[in-house]
């Protein structure tokens, strides 16, 4: 059974905090990308059943984090909203938006400590923090088929062997 609009949003919303996403964001998103006609966000309150400052909000937070963009369409004053269709381009912008917003934090702060700290366990956390985060400014700056690529191509976990 192919899982509804509102129910794949509530899906995404139940997720969005652990992605750093709020759950009216998640929600729009969700709507937004599944949608067939790019939606207005008179729209999406009709849709979600949420208000249209939740909705607004939303927007304006999906627009900063890169995962939706708008456009007017000739002779109407709305602006309608999408999403790239690619899951990998989305996950490519998830990726860059955490290195931005959480690990680049993190290791700049962490840096900052092991210069002004004389204890000697927060300088190998330092650079622990460092690689993460040019890891993950890798990862973003890989095209999206780049990333789906060495993501599917990574290797596996093996199954532990049961103990008798």
């Amino acid at each position: 059974m192919p899982v509804s609009a509102p129910d794949f949003s509530i899906i995404l919303s139940d997720l969005a905090p652990g992605f750093g996403i709020s759950r009216p964001a998640a929600l729009c998103f969700g709507a937004i990308w599944r949608a067939a006609q790019s939606p207005s966000a008179e729209e999406l309150v009709t849709i979600l059943g949420i208000s249209r400052s939740n909705v607004s909000t939303a927007l304006k937070e999906l627009r900063h984090l890169g995962l939706v963009q708008s456009a007017r369409t000739p002779g109407s004053r709305r602006d309608y909203f999408f999403a790239d269709p690619d899951p990998w381009a989305l996950l490519r912008q998830l990726i860059i938006t955490r290195q931005q917003r959480d690990i680049a934090v993190l290791s700049a702060r962490l840096t900052a400590l092991a210069q002004s700290e004389d204890d000697g366990r927060v300088q190998p956390l330092a650079d622990v923090a460092q690689t993460a985060n040019s890891w993950m400014a890798g990862l973003g700056a890989l095209a999206p088929a780049d990333l789906a690529k060495l993501m599917q191509d990574a290797p596996r976990p093996r199954k532990k062997k049961k103990l008798k």
